[in-house]
């Protein structure tokens, strides 16, 4: 079954450093972007990460220090990268809470102003989970009978998680083949950002979602305690969440002015 899709969805894959959004680094993307009339196109890049990578890591995806020593860094790659995605939809393997996140990272981090708000994110992983509960090895062997004998290589993990969505389709009548289902679908509670931190109440307002105004609006807490914002940008948060907080100030500023 092929995507029925209105505008170009990128399906990715990251290997990186470790698992903390805010300080690990890539090392290996992969892209397959899917046009809606069918046509693909890829693109696969060895990183710099520019710290060591932990030995632990290594042996889970297979590359080490030596092997990135001569590849550019992701701030040198960022623009290509942009261009293949800026018109997309996105999709992956728990692509919600790790890969779109630490992407987002590296993406401000090299300064392009990268952001989810006029895209859909389908996350194949939650819908395998929702459906079936099991990694994305059994994913690919449960739906497309095939062994993912290069798991942990970006490209391989890329291609397979395409091939379980488009299984997943042919599986399950229940599932609608329209990424804003789909991505409805495999989509958790909603957050304003990446990591969590900020939530939206029932009425679309945006919440603090820990600490000690865990629940109260940040609007609220913003205009009663100017210094919590300085802290909040000042501590160590995504970038993508204190760019975020940044924009509810600014409209809070200018709602004030009109």
């Amino acid at each position: 079954m092929q995507l029925n899709l209105s505008k170009p969805i990128c399906f990715f894959d990251l290997e990186t450093t470790g698992i903390n959004i805010t300080n690990d680094r890539i090392v290996e993307i992969s892209i397959l972007k899917v046009h809606p009339n069918g046509k693909e196109e890829t693109y696969t890049q060895r990183v710099n990460p520019t710290i060591p990578i932990p030995p632990q890591v290594t042996l889970v995806h297979g590359i080490s220090d030596a092997d990135v020593a001569d590849k550019p860094t992701f701030k040198e790659i960022s623009k290509e990268v942009y261009a293949m995605i800026k018109d997309s939809d996105l999709g992956g393997f728990n692509s919600n809470r790790f890969d779109i996140p630490l992407l987002a990272e590296e993406m401000l981090r090299a300064d392009v102003d990268f952001d989810m708000k006029n895209r859909l994110s389908i996350d194949v992983q939650t819908i395998f989970h929702k459906m079936e509960q099991r990694t994305l090895t059994a994913a690919y062997k449960f739906y497309c009978d095939k062994n993912l004998d290069d798991a942990h290589s970006a490209e391989a993990d890329t291609l397979a998680t395409y091939e379980v969505l488009k299984s997943q389709l042919d599986r399950y009548e229940t599932l609608e083949n329209d990424a804003k289902f789909l991505a409805d679908f495999s989509s958790r509670k909603k957050f304003a950002d990446f990591a969590g931190f900020i939530s939206f109440n029932k009425e679309g307002q945006e919440c603090f979602s820990f600490g000690k105004h865990k629940g109260k609006l940040v609007t609220e807490i913003l205009e009663k305690e100017p210094g919590y914002f300085g802290w909040l940008l000042n501590a160590d948060f995504p970038l993508y969440t204190k760019k975020v907080l940044t924009a509810i100030k600014l409209r809070q500023f200018n709602n004030k002015l009109d």
